[in-house]
């Protein structure tokens, strides 16, 4: 099946063709760096990288650049606040966005270059525009006239009347149309500015990323990506400032855009004040329980978010995350090696499982949908469970053979959405009251290892509490290690008895 995408600029799904063999160009817009990303943030930060590792996946050379704005009105406005300098508050805040996009795995770009480095390029952009008399200048600000630019709107589908009905003009603003947008902003008292030949500036927001876009993938590159919220005018803006620029189309061959994350269908962002910053979910929930959350709807969907729907991604993500650990279990250690002639229902659960990995490019070879990628994860999850745990199962060689590679398929479909399980499972503390219950009910019985303060988290008791079971079972104690394996059943916590040791899994 050949690879197609839902392209905003055409409005329709399109074959994905790159402009050269084997290569694909991305550009993304990053955040604009005076704070935390929330997790409406977070979701372009991981449709995209999904996006790209499916490509990488698929053979594709991708070259990945992400901007950071670092000087723009809310980097300015927070650095009074704060008293900092504008410059030292976007570092600040370049360093908590790495810490949290590394926590969700996202991988870094080949380039992720700063607006404050790139003045000269925006310049040039300004000057050639000013110069074919599509820019004019007003006291110092450089604004890019809108009418003469022909196809303004095929992005957003917006027609000039429409936009000009929205438009409104300020007081001190100096534009000769409402629908015309700054290039370079005048300086003000206390601003960072650059010279430039209309006097001390700095470039407005839309500039920055068709100058750095064009400086790392030239231009007609492959896909520019971004929220929904950036169709207009950001992106609007950006293909006038660009095709205008180069006298040519298109700026950018793919428009991709991913739907909002919602609070009670209402879009998430600070300025309604409805966010949760990544950072403080991260200290409750895993980081594959929330990149789990952003892919488990289509990246075009709106997803909202409640009360439960961590909890229900994290009781999902573990039937994942059981698999793997059922198929190392019985595969880490043993050597591959060449088999002969397998038995026919090895011959059965191969192709069984062949056919989970077409589904699963099949999905994602539809517009990238990760919601039926996740689907097909399930079904191989189900095959390799029922033929692991078959009545009849013998791990044999030729076995042996067919389940590890079974596992190499399952692991790089999984690292293919980055969910790939870290070394720490997730324990939430919704199980803190009862697994501590069944600590406290058990001290009379289980000696030193109860005896100190307890643990503030729950897993901290569980690794207590399996502890506790270990030495149970060596002292031939299996009323008491039966006892404790029963309760935490109870909490929807079963414990597996393994050559390796125990092990742990949500029910």
């Amino acid at each position: 099946m050949a690879l197609k995408v839902y392209n905003t600029l055409s409005k329709q799904k399109e074959q994905l063709l790159p402009k050269l063999p084997q290569q694909m160009k991305i550009y993304t817009c990053g955040p604009t760096t005076y704070n935390f990303i929330h997790l409406g943030n977070a979701r372009p930060l991981v449709i995209f990288d999904t996006i790209r590792r499916y490509l990488e996946y698929k053979g594709y050379r991708v070259t990945y650049i992400q901007n950071f704005t670092d000087i723009d009105d809310k980097i300015i406005n927070r650095a009074r606040e704060e008293n900092m300098d504008p410059f030292e508050l976007a570092d600040k805040y370049i360093g908590e966005y790495f810490r949290d996009a590394d926590a969700l795995r996202v991988k870094r770009a080949d380039v992720h270059p700063r607006a404050s480095e790139h003045i000269p390029e925006m310049l040039e952009m300004v000057k050639v525009l000013y110069e074919k008399g599509i820019a004019y200048e007003e006291g110092g600000d450089v604004y890019f006239s809108v009418r003469k630019f022909r196809g303004y709107g095929k992005l957003s589908g917006r027609s000039l009347e429409e936009m000009l009905a929205g438009a409104r003009i300020g007081v001190d603003e100096r534009k000769h149309d409402p629908l015309d947008f700054v290039l370079w902003k005048a300086a003000k008292p206390g601003e960072p500015a650059w010279e430039s030949p209309w006097g001390m500036g700095r470039p407005g927001w839309h500039l920055e990323c068709s100058a750095m876009s064009i400086k790392y993938l030239g231009f007609s590159f492959d896909i520019h990506g971004g929220g929904s919220d950036l169709i207009f005018p950001h992106h609007e803006n950006e293909i006038a400032q660009a095709e205008a620029y180069t006298g040519s189309a298109p700026f950018a061959r793919y428009w991709i855009h991913n739907g909002f994350v919602t609070i009670d269908q209402e879009k998430m962002s600070k300025s309604l004040g409805n966010f949760f910053i990544v950072r403080d979910l991260l200290q409750e929930w895993a980081p594959e329980i929330l990149r789990f959350f952003l892919l488990s709807t289509h990246y075009r969907s709106p997803l909202d978010y409640g009360s439960g729907s961590l909890k229900s991604a994290r009781k999902s993500y573990n039937r994942l995350a059981n698999t793997l650990e059922l198929l190392d279990g019985i595969t880490d250690g043993k050597q591959d090696a060449a088999v002969g002639r397998l038995s026919k229902d090895a011959e059965a659960f191969r192709d069984r499982i062949a056919f989970c990995v077409a589904k699963f490019e099949k999905a994602m070879d539809d517009d990238f949908n990760t919601a039926l990628g996740l689907a097909a994860l399930y079904d191989m999850g189900r095959e390799i469970n029922a033929f692991i745990n078959n009545k009849d199962f013998v791990p044999t060689p030729a076995v042996i053979h067919v389940l590890i590679q079974a596992r190499q398929s399952y692991q790089e479909l999984l690292d293919t959405l980055g969910l790939l399980p870290g070394e720490k499972r997730e324990l939430g503390p919704e199980y803190l009251e009862g697994i501590r219950e069944i600590a406290l009910s058990l001290q009379d019985k289980a000696g030193d290892l109860l005896q100190s303060p307890l643990p503030q988290d729950p897993q901290g008791i569980l690794d207590i509490l399996i502890s506790v079971r270990q030495e149970a079972r060596a002292q031939k104690d299996f009323q008491l290690s039966d006892q404790l394996r029963d309760a935490l059943k109870k909490e929807g916590i079963i414990l597996e008895d393994t050559p390796r040791g125990t092990r742990w899994r949500l029910v």
